[in-house]
């Protein structure tokens, strides 16, 4: 008796459904997919419980005869593709024919449709992949599909699936990933009865692009056009000041199919030209346009990879006209005699030493007689930190005790870097790296001990965000508004930055939150753990620290290292990059061969 035994149909299905429906938004992407393969300008999206009870897709597409809706239902039957050229030369997203018999065999589906050449349509039921009902009903010109109870006969399958709103995270961020793709559909998604987000059709695409990305950046980012013979590349990049902690405000489009291709990433920062520090992402939408049979779709089930037959062609073209656009704006915002981005410099006050700003009467620029005693209540409360020194990873110590504030300062290096003279050595600082820790510092040093005190926002700053970012933002919104950071919902996935720690006060507010919220997304976040609450503190000692290339007066350097002195660990910034450097005078004696 032989043991190779051909596998019964529905058993078939379900090891297909293991590849392409991994969990409620797989459903959702093959259906919207198969309606805008059938011409639909609106489509709906209707999920219950993340998707466990209930997923239906209903669009005023073309619709389907009574024949092809029952065929539409059997494995590979397709009406994409017919010949093995046709393979090599897809113009549609769908065409394997795999999707709806894989969801049917996890579910209980129901398919109602009716093209309008028909004056009624055709119900058919599903239980498991089995077709328990077909009837005859009087429906609109379209598609509607219900997908119910998704894995209930899969239980290993089941019990994978996350939480309600993680999974419904997911569902959003794919519907609004097909949605930028094409900006003259409208979608509508809603969660439990509840409208989470309708996109109206759009004749501009930056329109959409901003309704999914933010449309605080519509003047942030700038367009990308080229016309190549291997490839056509169109879209918006951001400005290199406006970088994510992630590659999730990416998005990449070929032939209108949003894809993750690795070579076009690379593209994408190469074009940059070390504008992006390291660890930092732009945002970005490209949608690229080749000859149909010069990219492969077929590479992976869910189709989200592809292949390039020329792929050098295109990788020079999208590095090309990035690092164009880029250039163009640059250009464009250049006033002459001076840079577009005006570098800060902080002129000293006459016989007065110019603060950092860390100290607390910095976020009081001019006091009047009513803040005196408000600055001095400020000061009061607050606790110097403590003073025992700290082990320096690998580092040797500078000098015992440790003293910043003995070193003699000779200048700054590059705007960037204080340059010191300590005995016979040359001590260099990195001064965002130096201020950087001394905010950290304070800021974990403020709400570990004493109220953080907090500066309220003259017009709040309003945040639209999608709905996994914003279903993080609001579980981080306790421990923000404990280090001085206070949110409020406004709706939906809209946020209201209302107020800030005094020591970020006059920062941008509105990258800050994006990148924490990132970050949580990222690396997961568990409110009230002091790990995660330290990656907020160090994000926003990022951003409320001194920059790089900052012209500092011989007073703020003075200042600034004897705020190091204050430190715990002045060695290292908090992302862990050392905060100094020494030469001795023997080695730099070597260097210029004065000795041997």
């Amino acid at each position: 008796m032989t043991t190779i035994r051909i596998l019964p149909d529905i058993l078939s299905n379900q090891i297909a459904a293991g590849e392409v429906v991994e969990r409620p938004a797989s459903v959702v992407k093959e259906l919207v997919e198969n309606s805008l393969d059938g011409d639909a300008t609106r489509i709906m999206v209707e999920v219950e419980n993340g998707g466990r009870s209930l997923i239906r897709v209903s669009d005023n597409g073309s619709g389907m005869s009574y024949d092809d809706a029952l065929l539409a239902l059997e494995r590979h039957a397709t009406s994409k593709i017919f010949r093995q050229e046709d393979l090599f030369s897809i113009h549609t997203l769908g065409f394997r024919g795999e999707a709806l018999p894989s969801i049917a065999s996890v579910s209980r589906l129901t398919l109602a449709t009716r093209e309008a050449a028909s004056d009624s349509g055709v119900e058919i039921r599903l239980d498991g992949g089995r077709i328990r009902n077909v009837t005859e009903a009087g429906l609109p010109v379209g598609t509607m599909i219900t997908v119910g109870r998704l894995f209930y006969n899969t239980p290993a399958r089941r019990k994978f699936m996350k939480t309600v709103n993680t999974e419904m995270g997911h569902v959003t961020d794919t519907l609004c990933r097909i949605a930028m793709g094409r900006p003259s559909v409208q979608f509508r998604l809603s969660h439990n009865g509840r409208t989470v987000r309708t996109l109206l059709a759009v004749g501009d695409p930056l329109v959409r692009v901003t309704d999914i990305l933010g449309k605080e950046l519509r003047n942030d980012l700038h367009p990308v056009e080229g016309i190549d013979p291997a490839v056509t590349v169109r879209g918006w990049v951001s400005s290199h000041g406006v970088c994510r902690s992630s590659s999730r405000g990416i998005y990449i489009f070929v032939n209108g199919r949003f894809v993750r291709d690795r070579a076009v990433q690379h593209a994408l920062f190469k074009g940059y030209g070390g504008r992006l520090m390291k660890g930092q992402f732009p945002v970005a939408a490209l949608f690229l346009t080749l000859a149909p049979d010069q990219v492969d779709v077929n590479v992976h089930p869910t189709k989200h990879e592809v292949r390039f037959a020329r792929a050098k062609d295109v990788f020079d073209c999208i590095f090309g006209q990035v690092r164009k656009a880029l250039e163009q704006a640059e250009r464009s915002a250049w006033v002459p005699g001076r840079p577009a981005r005006p570098e800060p410099v902080v002129e000293p006050i006459p016989d007065r030493p110019h603060p950092l700003p860390v100290r607390d009467d910095s976020v009081y620029p001019e006091l009047g007689a009513n803040d005196v005693s408000r600055v001095s209540e400020t000061r009061n409360v607050q606790r110097p930190l403590p003073p025992e020194p700290h082990p320096v990873r690998d580092q040797k110590p500078l000098w015992n005790p440790r003293k910043f504030a003995d070193l003699t300062v000779i200048g700054q290096f590059h705007r960037s870097y204080i340059l010191c003279e300590s005995g016979s050595d040359l001590m260099l600082i990195d001064q965002h790296a130096a201020h950087e820790r001394v905010v950290f510092e304070q800021l974990k040093h403020r709400s570990d001990t004493v109220p953080v005190s907090v500066q309220p926002l003259l017009i709040p700053e309003t945040l639209d965000l999608g709905h996994v970012e914003a279903d993080m933002l609001a579980r981080m919104l306790p421990d923000l508004a404990r280090h001085g950071i206070e949110i409020e919902p406004f709706g939906g996935a809209t946020f209201v930055v209302k107020a800030v720690p005094s020591l970020l006060s006059g920062k941008a507010v509105g990258p800050l939150v994006r990148e924490m919220v990132d970050r949580a997304v990222e690396l997961g976040f568990s409110p009230g753990t002091e790990k995660a609450l330290d990656q907020c503190l160090i994000l926003m000692a990022c951003h409320g620290a001194i920059r790089a290339h900052q012209a500092l007066t011989r007073e703020q350097m003075q200042e600034l290292l004897q705020q190091l002195d204050r430190c715990e660990n002045p060695g290292f910034c908090p992302h862990g990059r050392p905060t100094w450097k020494r030469w001795s005078l023997q080695e730099l004696e070597k260097l210029f061969r004065r000795i041997v």
